[in-house]
């Protein structure tokens, strides 16, 4: 069968007794084309001969994504100024204006200043979100469509949930933490209208033709502890859930960082699977506890992405492969967690796949 239609019988929860390898590659294609550091196999390949050339899958969160539109009201305007790596960017709306600062290189972006610093700039940023327009754009869908083609079931990433989107965009870590002991109240209407505000976006998502969604959170119980996220993250995950799978959507959340601490809680979130959950040595579970954690839930990556690295021994990721395939099948899109780095060997991708092409007993 067709990666595509692999992809969608391991969510449906159909027979499928091969093995998905759908690794990210994109930030290491990127970067290393920008730099002119494309191994001379790839020099004149678009990323999907890559993907194609490799005998991989491919996770298209980038083709479909352009489909969800946020448009702001025509009331809000931005002013950017650049100075050489640094950008200062002013939000301006009929209810106050918001600053961020971030600096861009080559391969990261970094906030310097996050535009909600207090109580008063919440208020902004709410206002902004209450008069956001969403729509979905089926021309967009169809393109990607057939950019894609069989590589892959279409997907896409929806914005962060609310103590994740607090800290990563719009209060960081030490500025939003703070808020939420400091400024409870402000605090938990700020959260709430970022969870209703929200509805038109999961009604757009509901009636779109997508049936794969990832809730592209980034969680990492550092910037998310177990209180908060029972208090604030959790009841949020089980309601989109049930609006989303009324739909007859299959859905999975971004944990990318360390999740011990949250494990114990994934099976009552209300999700089909999880996506790149990190293990050791660069995250903080190993994939034995991932198993223990998830019982049939999806697992979508599970090798760590410091296997492909040209310094590490290729052992190690021959028996992560074999031990992510012997834990979760049928219940697995393998891939990298969380990707590719662009100094990492490629060539193990193609191993990877090597291994998949055979077709793997379900364990069910």
């Amino acid at each position: 069968m067709t990666f595509r239609e692999l992809n969608l019988r391991i969510f449906r929860r159909e027979p499928a007794n091969q093995v998905l390898w759908q690794p990210r590659i994109e930030h290491w294609y990127n970067v290393n084309k920008s730099q002119g550091t494309l191994p001379d196999r790839y020099a004149g390949m678009s990323l999907l001969e890559v993907f194609d050339d490799l005998g991989c899958s491919v996770r298209p969160y980038w083709a479909f994504n352009p489909a969800q539109r946020y448009e702001d009201s025509e009331s809000v305007s931005y002013e950017e100024t650049v100075e050489g790596p640094m950008s200062t960017v002013t939000t301006h709306t009929p209810v106050g204006k918001l600053v961020t600062v971030s600096e861009r290189t080559t391969i990261a972006h970094h906030t310097n200043k996050y535009p909600v610093e207090t109580p008063d700039d919440m208020r902004v940023m709410e206002w902004i979100l209450e008069h956001r327009r969403i729509s979905f754009d089926i021309e967009t869908y169809n393109n990607a469509c057939r950019t894609i083609g069989d590589r892959a079931a279409p997907c896409i990433f929806i914005p962060r949930i609310n103590i994740m989107r607090i800290m990563i965009e719009y209060m960081g870590f030490e500025n939003g933490t703070t808020a939420l002991y400091l400024q409870p109240k402000e605090m938990e209407h700020f959260i709430a209208t970022i969870n209703e505000a929200d509805d038109a976006m999961l009604r757009m998502v509901a009636e779109s033709p997508i049936e794969i969604i990832n809730f592209g959170d980034n969680v990492h119980q550092a910037l998310c502890a177990p209180p908060i996220f029972l208090k604030h993250v959790m009841p949020e995950y089980v309601r989109r859930n049930e609006i989303l799978h009324r739909a007859g959507k299959k859905t999975y959340p971004h944990w990318d960082g360390d999740c011990g601490q949250l494990l114990p809680y994934a099976q009552d979130c209300g999700f089909d699977g999880i996506e790149a959950i990190t293990p050791v040595p660069q995250g903080d579970v190993t994939l034995e506890q991932v198993r223990d954690a998830l019982g049939d839930l999806i697992l979508l990556d599970g090798i760590p992405c410091t296997d492909f690295l040209p310094t590490e021994p290729i052992q190690s990721l021959i028996e992560n492969t074999r031990k992510c395939i012997d834990y979760f099948m049928p219940h697995l899109v393998l891939g990298i967690s969380d990707e590719i780095s662009p100094v990492g060997d490629i060539e193990r991708v193609r191993l990877v796949s090597e291994m998949c092409s055979r077709s793997i007993p379900s364990r069910d």
